[in-house]
């Protein structure tokens, strides 16, 4: 198994199409998905058509994914996946950062350590500028490890919702880290 980054708590690592049950049962817990989709179940088929591809899509302009497994270190359990990818595939200076985690996962610390890890792997090994993440502005608990991985708050904006969910009336914000701020505080 190819590993991108190991932390003291986790394992971040490609997806493969043997990763399909786990990405179901993410996108099927109704709280994990709440923020995204207002909690609406997903299709095997949306997975294995739609979900799977984005997450195997190798970045030509970083010679990377932008998508990865985290699994614990230590029992090698599935917890969800992180996302460091370029907003252009044909410029590697932004990316975005994002995350979804298993309910059990919730409050332990694993989605902070594994944006930090990936946000320092993107400033020293990638030739990432700008790191950029969004979230609805209701959702505190994401804000907060945006907030805790170095980001700063940037903007409230309104997103182009295709269907209105709980919450999206409030809006979205953005947070960033650029390049020189990450060195000034190393």
């Amino acid at each position: 198994m190819h590993v991108l980054l190991e932390t003291g708590r986790l394992v971040l690592r490609p997806f493969t199409a043997d990763d399909a049950d786990d990405l179901l049962a993410l996108d099927n817990d109704p709280e994990v998905m709440r923020f995204i989709n207002g909690g609406r179940p997903t299709t095997r088929e949306a997975v294995v058509e739609r979900t799977l591809p984005r997450l195997l899509h190798d970045h030509p302009c970083s010679g990377t994914r932008g998508y990865w497994a985290a699994q614990r270190r230590e029992t090698g359990a599935f917890l969800g996946w992180f996302e460091l990818r370029p907003l252009d595939d044909t410029d590697p200076s932004v990316v975005e950062l994002g995350y979804r985690l298993n309910k059990p996962a919730w409050g332990r610390g694993y989605a902070t350590e594994g944006s930090r890890a990936l946000v320092d792997h993107g400033f020293t090994r990638l030739a990432v500028e700008r790191v950029t993440a969004n979230t609805m502005a209701v959702n505190r608990a994401s804000r907060r490890v945006m907030e805790k991985s170095g980001l700063s708050f940037l903007r409230a904006f309104t997103g182009d919702w295709p269907e209105a969910i709980p919450g999206s009336e409030h809006g979205e914000v953005e947070y960033e880290l650029l390049r020189t701020d990450w060195e000034r505080r190393r």
